[in-house]
């Protein structure tokens, strides 16, 4: 029995209550690994530099008010 029908003889074992999880188990597995692109890469430098040196702007409060700021500019 190859491993894809022991599979199969599984998912039909799995009771109804509990195969959407099954089915999004399996779902997330056929989603392929995007890869960053060039900008998304350098935007994640620049995050990890300014981590680094302690530069950058720096923002406390609630969520809310991050986006409120956001808004503004």
């Amino acid at each position: 029995m190859s491993n894809r029908d022991f599979a199969k003889n599984l998912i039909d074992q799995v009771p109804d209550n509990k195969i959407l999880y099954v089915i999004a188990y399996l779902q997330a597995l056929t989603i392929s690994d995007e890869t960053p692109n060039d900008e998304t890469i350098e935007a994640i430098k620049e995050v990890a530099e300014m981590i680094h040196t302690g530069t950058g702007e720096h923002f406390t409060g609630s969520t809310s008010d991050f986006f409120d700021t956001l808004m503004e500019e």
